[in-house]
């Protein structure tokens, strides 16, 4: 059954072709609870046996989540506040809560954005937040684009060197994930060492 799965899935970002990944990966980096390993994992393998173009794969990748991060930022910027004012206080979310976010966003955007892309569940809403805060459109851009562009070649290129091995692929997922989100904890923890300093 799963086996069916996976191959229903490569044979579809085969047909799709470049659009396929863009598209998919628009719907990861919106709201849409959609993972990014479905789309890129079979990308790479299929690179890996002359079907695709790694490096275009890759790029229509970054494109796809660029697209879809820019789409809540905007959503959030357009309907964010009024919507967290008039609708938050049934979740426990005050106006001082939201000018906090926003002033924290103005401040640590960038470092915010870019880790915020390399974490799973979290990579999906960051963009929330840096539109409430109307963070700078290019600076959003280019660390959702680094971040996005990091995580998608690492899931790209194990799908080229592993793609066929499912328990490698599953394995090395977890493991690279892990290993992520340790460099990123200590990253932050001397971001916020060396700004304390600095205040």
């Amino acid at each position: 059954m799963l086996a069916d799965i996976v191959k229903f899935i490569v044979d579809t970002v085969a047909d799709w072709g470049y659009f396929g990944i863009f598209a998919m990966m628009f719907l990861e980096s919106s709201f849409f609870p959609f993972p990014s390993e479905v789309a890129m994992i079979p990308a790479g393998y299929l690179a890996s046996v002359g079907k695709m173009n790694l490096f275009f794969a890759i790029a229509a990748g970054i494109a796809g989540s660029l697209a879809g991060a820019l789409f809540n930022y905007f959503l959030a910027v357009k309907y964010g506040r009024g919507f967290l004012i008039k609708y938050g206080k049934y979740f426990f979310i005050k106006e001082e809560t939201i000018d906090k976010v926003e002033a924290f966003f103005k401040d640590h955007g960038h470092i915010s954005t870019f880790s915020g892309r390399l974490i799973p569940a979290v990579r999906q809403y960051i963009s929330f937040p840096a539109g409430l805060a109307r963070m700078d459109l290019k600076e959003f851009s280019l660390y959702t684009a680094l971040g996005a562009g990091i995580w998608t070649t690492i899931l790209a290129l194990i799908g080229y060197f592993v793609g066929k091995n499912e328990e490698l692929v599953h394995q090395y997922t977890k493991e690279i994930t892990i290993i992520l989100i340790s460099t990123l904890a200590i990253g932050i923890f001397i971001y916020i060492k060396k700004h304390k300093k600095k205040d």
